[in-house]
Formats: C-alpha cells, structure tokens, sequence
C-alpha cells in the first residue's frame, strides 16, 4: 500500500487559479491482481477526515471483501472471476502492443536522472496508425519522451503531450483539447521495485458538450509498504443461535 496525495488547481481560460484542492488517500491492492485499488480518503483540503467517516469506508470495505470471499466460494462465480481476469490480462497486453503499433520510436541520447543512467527516446505517432483498443486510439493525439534505465530496463520517466483533440463517447462525452500534457516519475522504492513517484498534468476538456475544463496538478505517491492480509474464517456450531 502506498499514500497518494492530490492536488488540484482549477484555473480560467487565462491560466489564473479559481479554486484549489488537496486530497491525501492510503491505496491499497484490489481482492485480486489486476484489480481496481482502494483508495481510503484520510484528509481533505488539510483536515483530517472523521473517524465516524473512515469507520463507515471501512465497514463498506468488510462487507464487499465478505461478499467477494462468497463468490469465490461457488464454483460458478471462482470462474466467472478467472474468465473476467483472463479477459483484462488480454486486453491490458494488447494495449501494451499497441504503442509500439502507434508510435515510431527514435532514440535521442543519454541523461542521468536521480543516479540512473538512462536512454532518451522520442514517440511520434505514425499517420495512418491502426490501434485495436481504445487506449491505443487515444495515443494516436499524443507525442512524447521516454527515459529507460539502462541497466534495469525501467520506464524512469515518461513525457507526453496532445498533438490533437481526443474524442471520448464519440465526442459527446468529453474532449480533450490540444496542448494537454502530463509528465511521470518513477523511483526505484527499497532497492526492490520501480514504482510511481510523481505526476504533473495540465488539460483544456469540454464535457458534454457544454461545461469547460481547466486544470493543473501533481499527484504524489510516498510511503510505500508491503501489505499483507491475514484471512480468519469463524464457524458457528449447528446449535449457536
């Protein structure tokens, strides 16, 4: 499990701040690998969220935990959850091949980064590029750099920016405006795993048609601890009321 700390900084069409927010949440793995991550909300613009609320998430937290374990008790459901597994594995891979699909990548020289050697490469990509999933057609607007470690192979950091609007829900759900970028940072934590350190974002979208969006942020990630979980199963005798 790691803390994430958010913030957020709501700006107008001349890059002056409106409003501004700060969220800090504890993330901790889903009930299976690949699964989406629990995010515990701990503070809120600097105070500490109540006890009674964290207590109420927690308890929510039990009951879905409670209700997953049941689930994998039938043996309808176990595969169910396999197939559903299996399908998000294939669909991440083909993602993953799809920017090398999207992209020509260049390489661009060397740079040191926190101690790292690494190699510099440029994505740009391709005119007629066929993605197969959403993600790669998303990649389509965007250009950028990425710094691999050489030695260890690791994404250290990752720079992309949005040479065209991106059209989500066939435009009528959102659309991201050019000049959109975002920067990624990783570390490697205990000398044992490559994992997030920071991002920076800035974005123009219109959602629905209607409202515009601007907006600026880092998010953080700090204090990263492995999390184990201990699984206690109580039965009750036939007689217990």
């Amino acid at each position: 499990m790691f803390v994430v700390t958010e913030r957020r900084v709501k700006v107008d069409s001349r890059g002056r701040a409106v409003s501004e927010s700060t969220t800090k949440s504890e993330s901790y793995p889903g009930f299976a690998p690949g699964e989406e991550r629990w995010r515990r909300v701990i503070e809120e613009n600097g105070g500490p969220v109540t006890e009674t609320t964290l207590r109420k998430k927690d308890a929510e937290r039990r009951r879905e935990a409670e209700d997953y374990a049941r689930r994998l008790q039938d043996r309808k459901e176990r595969a169910k959850l396999d197939r559903e597994r299996d399908r998000d594995r294939r669909e991440a891979a083909e993602a993953v091949d799809d920017i090398f699909r999207v992209y020509d990548v260049a390489m661009l020289g060397r740079e040191a980064i926190d101690g790292h050697d690494t190699i510099v490469f440029s994505m740009a990509p391709r005119p007629r590029a066929v993605a197969r999933t959403r993600e790669g057609r998303w990649l389509r607007a965007f250009k950028g750099r990425a710094w691999v470690s050489e030695t260890e192979h690791e994404l250290v950091k990752l720079e992309v920016e949005a040479v065209d609007t991106i059209s989500m829900g066939l435009g009528m759900l959102a659309r991201m405006h050019k000049g959109t970028t975002a920067a990624f940072l990783r570390r490697k934590i205990n000398g044992e795993a490559w994992l997030p350190a920071r991002a920076d974002y800035q974005f123009s979208a219109r959602v629905l048609m209607l409202k515009s969006m601007r907006e600026r942020g880092t998010v953080e990630f700090s204090d990263y601890r492995k999390f184990d979980v201990e699984t206690v199963t109580t039965v009750k005798s036939p007689d217990a009321n």
